[in-house]
């Protein structure tokens, strides 16, 4: 059976220093930013430019977004072992190389510095959901909530909570962590890369109602447009329960509209 990714797990503690490394030129060196000068009028004596050179984090940030997993270890390895977030952005970086049980010693240690430290705990959470072990991914993400609950960054968590619980068939209880989650932030679906993400794997059919489920949240919350999308990839991805589009209360308010019978009438051709 082929098998395709279908839950996105974000990882918590990327730097906005990763965009650095995203821009049209490469980010200058610290020996570039100081032989960098400012040109001064003749009539005045020349002042040198004081450069702010990148710290440690920033620099693995770059790394990180170059993919340059290895050297963005040893980048983070440079700093100081009483600094969490660099034991956070360590596990980061293994867990993007898949060595999840140094990830997971990472991100144990950020926590042993810093117990409330919220980034490490949805982290952890990662690991144990990867490992398929959704209870210990579901306490730790609720662990983290605890702390987090109301702020943007928590958004996230939901949607991996949610996840967690979609593993676990409770369809119930990931809908509602997925509407949490779009309550705070109504796009977290849709600009999840933003945050750094692993995809799990899973069969065809898991990823069919999964999507299956963003499209009823979706026509719930009346975002039409992208029930209608989800709703489409369900069906390619060979949704088998197609009498539950006629059935289930959340479509009620785009049954009439012209592209969901168009799409109801049709055979999706199945990927």
């Amino acid at each position: 059976m082929v098998h395709r990714p279908v839950a996105v797990i974000i990882l918590a503690g990327v730097s906005s220093a990763w965009a650095l490394a995203q821009t049209a030129n490469p980010p200058k060196t610290n020996a570039m930013l100081d032989a960098t000068r400012t040109s001064a009028p003749a009539a005045v004596a020349p002042q040198a430019e004081v450069s702010t050179p990148l710290s440690i984090e920033q620099r693995g940030d770059i790394l990180m977004a170059r993919k340059q997993y290895r050297e963005a270890i040893d980048m983070f390895r440079s700093g100081s072992v009483k600094d969490p977030v660099l034991w956070n952005k360590e596990g980061i970086a293994y867990h993007q190389l898949t060595q999840l049980g140094s990830a997971r010693k990472m991100y144990e240690q950020a926590l042993k510095l810093k117990p409330d430290y919220v980034e490490a705990m949805n982290n952890l959470g990662t690991i144990y959901y990867a490992q398929r072990s959704f209870r210990r991914a579901i306490s730790w993400y609720n662990k983290a909530l605890k702390l987090s609950a109301g702020e943007p960054k928590s958004a996230s968590i939901y949607m991996n909570l949610g996840t967690a619980e979609f593993g676990r068939k409770k369809y119930e209880q990931a809908t509602t962590a997925y509407q949490m989650a779009l309550k705070i932030d109504p796009d977290v679906f849709e600009h999840h890369g933003n945050f750094g993400v692993m995809l799990e794997e899973h069969s065809v059919q898991e990823r069919a109602k999964y999507h299956y489920y963003l499209a009823k949240i979706y026509a719930k919350g009346g975002r039409n447009e992208l029930a209608m999308q989800y709703l489409r990839k369900a069906l390619e991805e060979g949704f088998k329960e197609k009498d539950k589009l006629n059935k289930d209360p959340e479509f009620a308010g785009i049954r009439d509209l012209p592209e969901f019978k168009q799409l109801l009438a049709s055979d999706p051709r199945v990927l």
